[in-house]
């Protein structure tokens, strides 16, 4: 069996088909893990998300910012938007927004030496507070009362963990964390504005660094595979593997083995869909 993940789709079914074919993925016996941002912005969410949901035994999806976004429309909290209405629209929408509910922020495999969230682990987490939390907003998510509580998480959140916070700032500051932060500062504060890469001059200025490179950043044990970054790019250290490598933007749509000793990344070239955005 292999073990694969995969960056950000965002509705690149195409590519994601290539890609599979090229690392000759079986769902019979292998195992894809889905770094978050399934659907939104490419031209085939639909069919992206009704072909994971037909693998669902084979895959570990882990749910990104669009993710999010999806069941906020259809709880009625966001506007939709031409590439997720084919999907609100589908006869099976509430099957697969169920399902999709029912993912999680946080995957982990302590055999493999990896994790996996969408957009990282807070700086201020360690592994066991990660897990604790991811659970704690997966609760949330699954829940009856799961429309009202997204209501409250589109408001704005603070960037920094404080654990004496009411119970909905801390649900919105871990549901930042986990789906949409790049930067911080020295202290582990999450600047949530800043979407370029981290060689950028006014990035630099500002005194930014990534959340993996805070110096003050917990430990989390196991590697970190995440996507959410396009402008950062394909990157890899002890510490982390990035996987979102901009195939909405052009560039390419990437997958990493996890089961040998080092990983194997395969790539493949994305037909631009959007113009280049930071």
């Amino acid at each position: 069996m292999a073990v694969w993940a995969v960056g950000d789709i965002q509705g690149c079914f195409d590519s994601f088909q290539e890609l599979l074919a090229k690392i000759k993925f079986d769902p019979k016996v292998d195992e894809l893990w889905v770094a978050g941002d399934l659907v939104n912005r490419g031209d085939k969410s639909l069919e992206t998300l009704n072909y994971l949901y037909s693998i669902r035994d084979s895959i570990k999806v882990v749910l990104g910012n669009h993710d999010v976004a999806l069941i906020a429309a259809y709880a009625g909290v966001k506007k939709s938007n031409e590439t997720i209405q084919p999907i609100l629209d589908a006869p099976n929408v509430d099957e697969l927004i169920d399902w999709l509910r029912h993912q999680s922020f946080l995957h982990w495999d302590f055999k493999l030496g990896y994790c996996m969230a969408h957009a990282g682990i807070s700086p201020q987490f360690d592994l066991g507070m990660a897990i604790r939390y991811a659970s704690r907003i997966e609760k949330k998510l699954q829940g009856q009362n799961y429309k009202a509580w997204l209501k409250h998480m589109y408001k704005v959140s603070s960037n920094k963990f404080s654990p004496k916070a009411s119970s909905m700032d801390i649900d919105k500051y871990i549901l930042s964390a986990f789906t949409a932060m790049r930067f911080c500062e020295d202290d582990g504060r999450l600047d949530f504005k800043q979407k370029g890469a981290p060689t950028e001059y006014k990035v630099f200025k500002k005194g930014l660094k990534p959340w993996f490179a805070c110096p003050t950043r917990r430990s989390t044990t196991l590697k970190i595979v995440f996507g959410h970054w396009s402008t950062l790019g394909y990157y890899q250290d002890s510490n982390v593997l990035a996987l979102d490598t901009g195939c909405l933007w052009g560039r390419a749509l990437t997958a990493a083995r996890l089961d040998l000793d080092e990983p194997i990344i395969v790539q493949v070239k994305c037909e631009a869909k959007q113009e280049i955005k930071k």
